[in-house]
């Protein structure tokens, strides 16, 4: 009897352990939005847009100040998000193109394998922009591997971005509507001869059965219904993992007739207003299947705000993308990939509480896999922590020190301890526009007309006696006014050393994604 006494004991034990609240493991609802800055939404301190359904869940859970993106750039930031791995370990830059192979290694655990083996069904509904196949995607074929491979049961979405081609849907392997009679041809008729609207790619012709389908303003209605019929067809018995990434709110701007007009700063307003409501279908779906109680909620977005002509007009109207950060989209500087994050899980998440703990999303592998109770091997866990008990506590000490921060540049490749953040080169290493109406303007150019200030920077242009690096204390100086590295040449001598121990992990083989290589 005592035998069997401590037998049942040791189970016990073992599933507190196994499981940190004792109880079945949450569902989990990843929401990734496209190009959405640190001031985009109404709960960040936006007062041109509205977002009261991403704000429940800020009310409802907890608030990040001091997260970031796994990259400053759409793609290894997906790579980073999805592995828990920094994406300079693969020389990943950059977005990839439509003949990008699968560019994360099936045989990797991810966040959706490690769910998947641990029972859960496991669904991505949105932008994939990661590549397909073993040497190119197979337009015209079986687009494998691919999402299913590296541990989703499903995918419905756009393969790449929705601002360049192949501007198709895919589910699971195959183009939707693709006529064997009409495949896709390249270097030959471009589609944006059919989508005019799309601009300056020649890359992809043919295929316009399935080219069609792709309609640029029911993309994020598409994918809140296709996210609302996911969850309503769950086993309640079943756990799920849902990762939706929105092309919201990345250009084009091309919300849904119902939102247009509706925000006090232009169509870049009105598709941030689209994104809430899609989140809103989300947590309308968990409510009525009384899901909301197990279910952790994590919103986040794969980089900072870009400042491109339609992202001009917003600021003119008095919004400003990124808040007071400098920077922007695929630069080193902290509004090139400090983004919203809002963690709620109801009952172990604080209600209404905020956190000033550094996180990353490259944090996500392992504290997902602590919420659902699921072990790591250390060979899995290189770059991500554990972050669980920043998500539903309060740690003494933080328990993230060191970020590695990977811009559009590789010269950029920087590293923050602490308080302290060190940029081995002058200006942000972002993607470089002449003028404000560009596709994009994220250079030293940027700050004359977004009217921030950098010490190292006047006119628009890096100043003749700038210092060849940077290094901001970001407790005193936040928004990196002060350039002070000449000022503390200790700490940069020991973050230079910390970091070329990261440089030394760039393998030396092609680098992945388009990359800006002028700085």
């Amino acid at each position: 009897m005592k035998a069997a006494y401590k037998f049942f004991f040791v189970l016990f034990l073992f599933a507190i352990w196994h499981s940190p609240f004792g109880d079945c493991s949450p569902n989990v609802i990843l929401i990734n939005a496209d190009d959405l800055g640190y001031g985009d939404l109404s709960c960040y301190g936006a007062t041109r847009v509205q977002t009261p359904n991403i704000d429940r869940l800020a009310k409802e859970g907890r608030r990040f100040t001091d997260a970031h993106s796994s990259s400053a750039v759409c793609s290894p930031s997906r790579y980073g998000l999805l592995t828990g791995r920094y994406p300079h370990r693969e020389n990943f830059w950059g977005p990839v193109s439509p003949t990008q192979k699968l560019t994360i290694d099936p045989g990797l655990t991810t966040l959706p394998s490690l769910l998947q083996k641990a029972g859960y069904d496991t669904a991505i509904i949105g932008k994939w922009h990661l590549g397909f196949g073993d040497e190119k995607p197979n337009w015209n074929g079986d687009l494998k591997p691919g999402p299913l491979e590296i541990g989703f049961d499903t995918y419905f979405g756009i393969p790449a971005v929705n601002s360049g081609p192949p501007f198709v849907y895919v589910e699971n392997h195959r183009v939707i509507g693709l006529d064997p009679t009409d495949p896709f041809v390249f270097g030959e008729e471009s589609v944006t001869q059919k989508m005019p609207e799309k601009g300056g790619y020649n890359i992809i012709g043919g295929a316009e059965a399935a080219h069609q389908l792709y309609v640029d303003n029911q993309i994020g209605t598409t994918f809140a219904k296709r996210a609302v019929e996911w969850l309503q067809e769950r086993d309640p018995e079943t756990p799920f993992f849902l990762y939706l990434a929105t092309t919201n709110i990345h250009h084009p701007f091309t919300p849904a007739p119902q939102f247009i007009g509706t925000s006090d700063c232009g169509p870049y307003g009105d598709f941030i207003h689209e994104l809430d409501w899609i989140v809103g279908q989300v947590l309308t779906t968990l409510d009525e299947r009384n899901l909301t109680d197990n279910t952790l909620v994590i919103f986040t977005s794969d980089n900072g705000g870009m400042f491109n002509a339609t992202g001009q007009k917003a600021w003119q109207a008095g919004h400003r993308a990124n808040g007071k950060l400098l920077g922007h989209k695929f630069g080193a500087w902290e509004g090139g990939h400090r983004v919203p994050f809002i963690a709620r899980w109801p009952g172990k998440i604080p209600a209404n509480s905020t956190s000033y703990q550094l996180i990353s999303q490259i944090d996500l592998l392992a504290t997902i896999a602590a919420a659902a109770g699921q072990p790591l091997k250390a060979s899995d866990q290189i770059d991500s922590i554990n972050q669980l008990e920043t998500f539903i506590g309060s740690p003494k000490t933080p328990l993230r020190e060191t970020l590695v921060i990977t811009p559009n540049s590789p010269k950029h490749l920087s590293i923050r301890q602490g308080d302290w953040v060190y940029i081995p080169q002058q200006g942000s290493g972002g993607f470089q526009g002449k003028d404000p109406g560009n596709h994009l303007l994220a250079g030293p150019a940027a700050l004359k007309f977004a009217g921030r200030i950098n010490s190292d920077v006047i006119d628009g242009k890096i100043r003749p006696d700038a210092p060849p690096a940077q290094l901001y204390n970001l407790a005193s100086d936040p928004y990196q006014e002060n350039n002070v590295y000449t000022q503390q040449p200790e700490i940069v001598s020991d973050l230079e050393k910390q970091l070329q121990v990261h440089r030394n992990q760039i393998p030396s083989d092609q680098p992945i994604g388009w990359i800006n290589l002028k700085q």
